[in-house]
């Protein structure tokens, strides 16, 4: 299967279970009345939106370039990530409303354990999704998958922290629990809201390769620039998947240009080999451009 195959099937089948988990949160909720589980499920309805988003922005992503996006469509993936920031954020002031109005007029728990029980296998089912996801959205370098992935085991998280707070207040009758886990899952889902916005806005903002895998472009093209004086200007970005390498090739003023793009061939084909979906392009110049002193063995960066 290819890349663009998986990811976007990934994608498709996390709709499916989405609507799954989100039916089963509400069959926990109709059965306790808990404003906790309330507060849970209706996250769950971010996680069916985010996942019709996160699939209409892989298939954006994959289209060739055109006339109007000569660079490719691969930041549409990023926006399918910071609408699941807002659509997180959007949650967590749902569930502190409906905190409020619990507050106001109390509600007793009723049928707690089978409702707890059901909520239970719908966190087992959001745990081995996401535990996938993440998996293949690292993988694949997907922020749309990877976003999907952290939200939903954010989700799990919060579960968690809900049926251990649910059983503790049965057991103890003290309702009180019950609205002041839903604020505590409110809080949670909004930092975790923020981290996903911040690091999809990273990405549209043209962020640099890590520092590990920056030492490891130089070292390729270091490896590779055997006939070249010098490589300075190396610039990176990146754009989902795809990564953008830029750099200048310092070279023998005398040297033809057939030579220097041998050279430039070398080295865009190693960076190929070792770096999935990678651009790179380089600027020949002349060894009058250089910026390091004269008779320098190595090839150095600047």
């Amino acid at each position: 299967m290819t890349s663009k195959r998986k990811v976007a099937t990934l994608a498709a089948w996390s709709i499916a279970v989405a609507v799954v988990v989100m039916g089963l949160k509400f069959v926990a909720w109709q059965l306790t009345g808990s404003v906790a589980l309330f507060s849970d499920a209706l996250e769950s309805i971010v996680n069916v939106i985010a996942a019709v988003a996160a699939l209409t922005a892989i298939r954006v992503s994959h289209l060739p370039a055109d006339d109007e996006h000569p660079f490719g469509h691969h930041k549409a993936e990023y926006f399918s990530a910071v609408l699941e920031g807002v659509l997180i954020v959007v949650a967590a002031l749902l569930i502190l409303f409906e905190v409020w109005r619990a507050w106001e007029t109390p509600v007793d728990l009723t049928a707690p354990w089978p409702g707890l029980a059901v909520n239970g296998v719908a966190a087992v089912v959001n745990f081995g999704f996401a535990l996938i996801l993440l998996r293949v959205g690292r993988a694949e370098r997907s922020p749309a998958l990877v976003a999907d992935g952290r939200h939903i085991m954010t989700d799990v998280v919060t579960s968690i922290g809900v049926l251990g707070g649910l059983v503790a207040a049965v057991a103890t009758g003290w309702a009180i629990l019950d609205p002041l886990l839903a604020i505590v899952v409110a809080v949670n889902i909004l930092w975790q809201g923020w981290k996903v916005i911040g690091e999809s806005m990273q990405g549209l903002m043209d962020r640099a390769v890590d520092p590990v895998e920056a030492a490891r472009i130089r070292g390729i093209i270091s490896t590779n620039s055997k006939g070249a004086l010098e490589v300075h200007d190396l610039k990176t970005r990146t754009a989902a998947r795809a990564t953008f390498i830029e750099f200048h090739l310092v070279v023998d003023a005398n040297m033809t240009v057939g030579e220097s793009h041998v050279i430039c061939d070398r080295i865009e084909e190693a960076l190929k080999a070792e770096i999935s979906s990678v651009r790179v392009t380089i600027h020949v110049e002349p060894d009058d451009e250089a910026k390091l002193p004269k008779g320098t063995v190595a090839v150095p960066f600047a």
